[in-house]
């Protein structure tokens, strides 16, 4: 595979453009399960190169998200509630383990950005504002695999968290008690900041029991 090109006016390689706008279409259900796509469109719709588009539809398949079909182009997986379930096993262990990490190896700058997450996930609760629950969501999971420190559990968790955030997106609105859901991603939050070890994996495994309850009420 050939060395991703960069495009200087952001830094961020255009393998890793080409991989971020084509994950938001598909977990934003804009790109439905099911659908199938050509690179040659791909091109075209997001003027990024095909080099680029290749690189970022491999990373996608390795997650899961897309199946590359030779001679028949690409598809985007279908959303199974059994599979998911199962994703769940594994995502309860994995966050588990970041969550604690996350709590013993955060800076004081970073408990800092906890502690104000914490403040605005509550803040999205008490307005049930799904619009900004999804945007502190994303930062706090962002943040907990940067500072959890273990290349193998960042990795584990790219892998899981597109699946999970698009199987959200499909019946947030049917299914989810907002205000419950983000209450939990709070204390999450807090026992990071805290440097509470125990209670942050306690605080992940309770969230994990209602994404369970929520993914069952859901089929």
């Amino acid at each position: 595979m050939s060395e991703p090109a960069t495009a200087p006016a952001t830094g961020i390689s255009l393998t890793e453009q080409a991989y971020r706008r084509i994950e938001e279409l598909i977990v934003t259900l804009r790109l439905l399960p099911g659908q199938i796509l050509s690179e040659a469109d791909l091109v075209r719709d997001l003027g990024i190169g095909r080099t680029p588009i290749r690189e970022a539809l491999q990373r996608l398949a390795i997650e899961g998200l897309v199946v590359i079909m030779p001679r028949r182009g690409i598809m985007v997986t279908e959303i199974d509630h059994a599979k998911h379930l199962s994703l769940l096993e594994l995502r309860r262990e994995v966050e588990r383990l970041v969550a604690r990490n996350a709590a013993r190896r955060a800076t004081p700058q970073e408990r800092i950005l906890f502690a104000e997450l914490a403040e605005n996930l509550a803040a999205a609760a008490r307005a049930n504002d799904d619009v900004a629950f999804m945007r502190f969501d994303l930062e706090f999971n962002r943040l907990t695999v940067k500072t959890c420190r273990n290349e193998y559990a960042s990795r584990s968790m790219h892998l899981i968290q597109g699946l999970s955030r698009r199987f959200w997106y499909r019946h947030y609105q049917q299914a989810l008690d907002l205000e419950r859901c983000a209450m939990l991603h709070k204390d999450v939050a807090v026992a990071i900041s805290r440097g509470e070890e125990a209670g942050a994996a306690r605080a992940s495994d309770e969230l994990i029991d209602y994404i369970v309850e929520f993914t069952r009420a859901s089929i």
